[in-house]
């Protein structure tokens, strides 16, 4: 896991925290 990979993953959690979306899925669903 690389640096740029860090920053999309906070991007990604940081915009679900408004949707229904856990972040714990995106940990799952990404690579």
């Amino acid at each position: 896991m690389n640096f740029l990979h860090l920053i999309l993953l906070g991007l990604l959690q940081g915009l679900t925290e408004f949707l229904p979306i856990s972040s714990s899925a995106h940990l799952i669903l990404l690579p």
